[in-house]
Parts: structure tokens; sequence; C-alpha cells
């Protein structure tokens, strides 16, 4: 078996696993939360660290942009896509509340925060759910294996059943597209 067999037969086996866990009503229900709040105008904020920012930032462009569907954009945010905040915030105070002070500005009631993480302990996005949490914000978390500290603290938890970070983000890809499909059709419907 080549190396990139290997590869491929890995990602396989997650991405079998992640089936078996039957998240379908996890994903529905944050689905349902996400259009509810985009079709109301309230904002879908999302974070991350690393390839999870360029994830979120993936995310965003789709709803804000198109995924499938030709459609008015959504109130889509995320919240790692400006250097001057990052970097202002992250010198003055801490990198640790670079998240949840971006929800505090931009949050409202009945908004969502979509978190990302692949070990579900990435403390400035586990702040910026518990701001979300205290906003009444809807949280959703996507993380790996056990949904490290995220799991105690999210609404719905859609975590990959690995600890390896290249197949988590894998899986996570899986869940964020169907994510954009299904709130697209959910508003367009």
């Amino acid at each position: 078996m080549s190396h990139l067999d290997s590869w491929l037969s890995e990602a396989e086996e997650v991405l079998s696993a992640t089936r078996r866990l039957r998240l379908d009503a996890t994903m529905e229900a944050a689905v349902a939360a996400t259009a509810s709040a985009l079709g109301r105008r309230l904002p879908l904020l999302v974070c991350g660290n690393g390839g999870s920012a360029a994830d979120a930032q993936h995310i965003v462009g789709e709803l804000v942009g198109r995924f499938l569907e030709e459609r008015a954009a959504y109130k889509a945010m995320c919240l790692s896509s400006s250097p001057a905040v990052l970097t202002a915030w992250s010198n003055d105070y801490s990198f640790e509340t670079v998240f949840s002070r971006q929800v505090e500005a931009y949050g409202e009631p009945g908004g969502v925060l979509l978190g990302l993480s692949t070990s579900g302990n990435s403390a400035n996005v586990v702040k910026a759910i518990e701001t979300a949490r205290g906003l009444g914000m809807v949280t959703i978390g996507m993380t790996g294996e056990g949904g490290g500290r995220m799991a105690a603290i999210c609404d719905h938890l859609l975590a990959a059943p690995s600890r390896f970070t290249p197949a988590i983000q894998q899986i996570h890809l899986c869940f964020y597209h169907y994510f954009c499909a299904a709130v697209e059709k959910a508003l367009v419907a």
C-alpha cells in the first residue's frame, strides 16, 4: 500500500466512524437554530485558530457569498478575519479573550456562535462560547473526539471521532459543507 493509499484509508475509517455516530439530530438542530437566527437577521459568528481559522473563513465566505443557491447575503462574520482587531487586542490585553471581545461587540441574543477547535480546548474559543451563552446566543461546536472543554458548554456539539488533527479537519469540512447547504436550503425554501 502506498503512502497516499494509507492516508486515504485512514480518512475513510474516520469518515465511516463519524457516520456510525448518527449525528443527524445534532446537525439538524444546529442548522435549524442557525437558519432561524439568519432568517431574523441575527448574526452567525464563527471562530477558530490556525486551520480552524481558515475553516471559519471558508464557512463565512460560503454564507455571505453563496454556497449552492442564488440568494441574499447572510449576516455571518469570521472573528479571525481582522488582523487589526486580533493583533491590537492580543497585544494590549490577551489572546485568550480575542474572540470573546468580538462576541461582546457583534453578538446578539438569539444569534449563533460556531466555534471550531480540533481539541475542544482552545482557550479563546472556549471563552467566546462562554460569552455567547451569557448573551443568550446558541452555541455550536466542531471538535475532535470527546469535545474537550467545549463538550460541556455547547448547545450542539459535532465531534469528529479522532484525535488526529488532519482527520478531524477533514470531517469538519464535511460537517460545514453540509451545514452551509442545509442552512441555505432552509432559508431559500
